[in-house]
């Protein structure tokens, strides 16, 4: 078999089969940028990349990706300041004929590069400047539209590449907010099997096992992550990576992304701009582990220790907008069944974000 017919793109389902795309390399570490070349040889993804990147982004380490890129392949560049469909067409046009992109940044940008590329059917290496969620290994890329945003289907990364030291320089709530989001998949997998004894929804054990193992060892690990600290760097894009195959496993965002995610999209509708996603996600999974009965004031305190927000005062945004949020989390995605289809009234509503103020 040549290589031509394994190289999947785009996902072939049939009625009998299913293809499973993983990322090939996975480098972390302190000078992790330096191995980039080695990579793309690695890979024999061509001769020529478009590097995605962010003004802010390019200082920090894309400039360093193109200088070391530039000796061996012809670089291009493109600034992707915003993800708009404007910007991934502009993107799209500019890696049109180039053999596979590389985006260097946080999740706006590394998601244009995803976009982009599952687009035009090429490979991307994703390499992140922050731990802020599971798109820097995910299938999943996320869109604003008007009124919110949006969940899309792309592919996951070819490969993989996170400096520590640069991950650690980035701002202690991006990190929190990227465990936040792994600590969702407790409730997300709970969720999903739910729906399978409500709605019949098919589920994969792997994935919810690797899913819910990664969510456990982060929450023992709560105390370990510090801010400035390579070592916490290091263990939490791990488990963004873990998160992340865990989806690719599953054929969906399944076991990390359940009524906790509806929420946090549903706040992002309302007040835009005011919660990082991980942020929103941590508050919601909070909220539906008390729904599912679970140990909910375990879940809080490690999100506190971690340093991330547990409550809708603490990102700025009143109780009475978090109460709406949790209302309308049925209008996001509503094919995809979780706690918070069952019908909340308004006084529950707004219990259950009072309940996240109790000792």
């Amino acid at each position: 078999m040549s290589a031509d017919g394994i190289k999947v793109l785009k996902q072939k389902d049939t009625e009998r089969s299913r293809w499973m795309q993983l990322p090939r390399d996975v480098v972390i570490g302190h000078d992790a940028l330096t191995h980039v070349p080695a990579v793309c040889s690695d890979l024999r993804l061509g001769r020529s990349a478009l590097v995605v990147t962010g003004s802010h982004t390019r200082d920090l380490a894309g400039e360093e990706v193109i200088s070391l890129l530039s000796k061996e392949y012809e670089v291009r560049s493109f600034v992707a300041d915003t993800i708009s469909m404007e910007v991934i067409r502009e993107a799209e046009e500019a890696a049109r004929d180039m053999d596979f992109l590389v985006g260097v940044g946080g999740g706006r940008v590394i998601d244009t590069a995803k976009i982009a590329s599952y687009n035009l059917d090429r490979q991307f290496i994703s390499i992140p400047t922050a731990a802020s969620h599971d798109g820097i290994a995910s299938a999943r890329a996320s869109m604003p539209m008007e009124g919110g945003s949006a969940s899309l289907d792309a592919h996951p990364p070819i490969a993989i590449v996170a400096d520590t030291a640069v991950i650690a320089r980035a701002p202690h709530r991006l990190l929190a907010a990227g465990c936040a989001d792994i600590m969702s998949n407790y409730t997300a997998c709970l969720d999903w099997e739910l729906a399978h004894r409500l709605r019949g929804e098919p589920v994969s054990e792997y994935a919810i096992a690797l899913s819910r193992m990664t969510a456990e060892l982060l929450m023992k690990n709560a105390r370990s992550i510090r801010p400035g600290q390579e070592e916490s760097a290091r263990f939490v894009i791990k488990a963004l990576v873990s998160s992340g195959v865990a989806m690719s496993i599953a054929g969906s965002s399944r076991p990390g992304s359940g009524g906790e995610h509806k929420f946090g999209h549903a706040l992002e509708r309302l007040v835009p701009g005011k919660a990082l996603h991980g942020e929103a996600c941590g508050i919601g999974t909070i909220i539906t582990m008390y729904l599912h009965g679970g140990d909910w004031r375990e879940i809080r305190e490690a999100l506190r220790q971690i340093g991330a927000p547990v409550t809708p005062a603490e990102v700025g945004i009143p109780d009475a907008t978090a109460a709406d949020a949790l209302l309308a989390a049925k209008e996001i995605r509503p094919e995809r069944f979780t706690i918070l289809d069952m019908g909340l009234s308004r006084e529950s509503a707004e219990h259950l974000i009072r309940m996240l103020y109790e000792e």
